[in-house]
C-alpha cells in the first residue's frame, strides 16, 4: 500500500499566478496569459518552486582555497564594541592611590535582569562590583538609504577582488608559445544588509570622580570607528548620558551612568539560501593571441616556381595572371594635396589663387569633397559652405554663418588642402 505524501506548499510565485485572469481575443477566442510565467500545460520546476534560479557554472569550491568566503555577523559587532573598550579606551579608575582597569562585559539576560532589579552588579557572592562597564544589544534597525541586493533569490549586485596567486596559471611551453593570458582569479561578495544597531550600556563607580574619568574617556572615542584594525570597524556615535546616584540599605552608594551607543554596521550571513544563489568566486576568461607575420617582399609569399591546380581540373597548371596597372596620371592625382592659404573678401567669402586638377578619366569630377577646409583650425563642415567653385584658375568659398556659428573677420587663417593645380 503505498505511502500518503505530505503535500508540497505552493511559492509565492505560484500563488501570485493563480490569480492572473488570462486574455481572451474576441475574435479568435484564443486564451494568452502572462507571456513570462510557464503555460498551464507545463509543470513547474524545482527551482519555480523555491523561487531560486540555480547556476552550477556559478558555483566553485574553496576546497584547498586558504581564502574563505567573507562573513559578517551580529557577534562581530558585539566583539567590535569589547575590543575598542579595551584595547583604544581602556578606562580605568584611581582608588587608594592605585591605578585599577574598569572590566568590561556582555550584559547576557542574567545579568542585566539582576542589574535592573538590584540598581546594580553584583558577583556570585553577593559584594557589589564597582567599578564596571556593561553592555547590552537592545534594537537592530534595517539602513535602506545605502545599498540593498535588490532580490535575496537572485542577488545581482557584488563586490570582488583579485586573488594574487592562481592555481590554474600553471607554467606550460603552449601558454609561452602562444601568448596565453594568464587567468585571474576573483573573490565576491554580496551587497550587505545595512543595519543601525542600538546598544545600551550602563557604568557603576563608587565615587562620581572616578564615573566622571569614564565618561570623558568614552565621550571623546564618540563619532568614530571602532573596532579592531584587522577585522572590521565601524561607525559609533553618543548622544546623552544619565547619571543617577543609587543609595541601598543606606550603606550601599553607587555612582551609576547610562548611555547608548548608536552603530552603523552591515551583516553578511553564513546560511545555505546565500550559498545557492549568490556567486562566490569565478575566474576570467583565458585567450591565446595568434600572431600576424606579414612581408613586403611577393616573392616570399608566392613562388613562380609553384604550380596551383584548379579545383574543377585537377591538374591543369593556371597561368600567371598580368598584374594590373595604374596609369601615372592617376597616380599622380590620387597623391596631390596641397595646402592654400585664402585671402578674405568679405563676411562670407574667401579666395585662394590656384585652380583645380581635372580629374582622369574613370574618377569622379574634382569637387568641393575632394577638399579638406579650416579657419584658425577648425574644420569647416559641409553643411556650412553654400558654394566652394573654381573659375579662371581661382576659387571661391563662401559660407552660412548660421549654420557655421560665426563669420570670416580679416584676422582669420583660412586654409584648404585638396586637388589644387598649383
Amino acid at each position: 500500500m503505498p505511502q500518503k505524501r505530505k503535500p508540497n506548499p505552493k511559492s509565492q510565485r505560484q500563488i501570485s499566478n493563480e490569480q492572473i485572469e488570462p486574455y481572451i481575443f474576441p475574435e479568435t477566442g484564443e486564451t494568452y496569459g502572462n507571456p513570462n510565467i510557464p503555460s498551464e500545460f507545463d509543470q513547474f520546476t524545482s527551482n519555480d518552486q523555491s523561487g531560486i534560479d540555480f547556476n552550477r557554472s556559478n558555483q566553485m569550491s574553496f576546497k584547498g582555497d586558504t581564502t574563505k568566503p567573507f562573513t559578517i555577523g551580529f557577534e562581530d559587532i558585539d566583539e567590535s564594541i569589547m575590543y575598542y573598550f579595551q584595547n583604544v579606551i581602556r578606562p580605568y579608575v584611581i582608588q587608594n592611590n592605585n591605578r585599577i582597569e574598569v572590566p568590561v562585559i556582555y550584559g547576557s539576560p542574567e545579568k542585566w535582569k539582576s542589574t535592573q532589579k538590584d540598581g546594580y552588579y553584583k558577583d556570585k557572592n553577593g559584594a557589589i562590583m564597582a567599578p564596571l562597564i556593561m553592555f547590552k544589544r537592545d534594537t537592530i534597525d534595517k539602513n535602506r538609504s545605502l545599498g540593498n541586493k535588490l532580490d535575496a533569490n537572485y542577488p545581482n549586485l557584488y563586490t570582488s577582488w583579485k586573488k594574487v596567486y592562481n592555481p590554474k596559471n600553471s607554467y606550460s611551453n603552449f601558454e609561452v608559445l602562444n601568448n596565453r593570458i594568464p587567468v585571474e582569479q576573483f573573490i565576491v561578495n554580496i551587497i550587505p544588509d545595512y543595519v543601525t544597531l542600538s546598544y545600551t550600556c550602563a557604568i557603576q563607580t563608587y565615587y562620581v570622580s572616578q564615573l566622571n574619568k569614564i565618561i570623558e574617556a568614552i565621550n571623546y572615542a564618540s563619532d568614530s570607528y571602532w573596532g579592531n584594525p584587522e577585522r572590521f570597524k565601524f561607525m559609533t556615535t553618543i548622544s546623552s548620558y544619565s547619571t543617577p546616584i543609587e543609595i541601598s540599605d543606606n550603606s550601599n552608594r553607587i555612582a551609576k551612568a547610562n548611555f547608548t551607543l548608536t552603530i552603523k554596521g552591515y551583516v553578511i550571513p553564513d546560511n545555505i539560501q546565500k550559498q545557492i544563489t549568490s556567486i562566490k568566486k569565478y575566474n576570467s576568461k583565458a585567450q591565446v593571441v595568434v600572431m600576424l607575420e606579414t612581408s613586403d617582399n611577393l616573392s616570399e609569399a608566392v613562388t613562380s616556381s609553384k604550380k596551383k591546380s584548379s579545383p574543377y581540373n585537377p591538374g591543369t597548371v593556371i597561368p600567371p595572371q598580368p598584374t594590373p596597372t595604374v596609369p601615372p596620371a592617376t597616380l599622380i592625382y590620387l597623391n596631390t594635396n596641397i595646402q592654400k592659404t585664402g585671402t578674405y573678401v568679405n563676411t562670407t567669402t574667401v579666395t585662394f589663387a590656384s585652380g583645380w586638377l581635372t580629374a582622369p578619366s574613370g574618377l569622379p569630377a574634382t569637387s568641393v569633397n575632394n577638399f579638406t577646409i579650416f579657419c584658425n583650425g577648425n574644420l569647416i563642415e559641409g553643411t556650412a559652405i553654400v558654394s566652394f567653385t573654381e573659375a579662371a584658375g581661382v576659387t571661391t568659398l563662401v559660407i552660412n554663418p548660421s549654420a557655421l556659428g560665426y563669420s570670416f573677420s580679416p584676422s582669420d587663417e583660412v586654409i584648404a588642402i585638396g586637388k589644387f593645380s598649383s
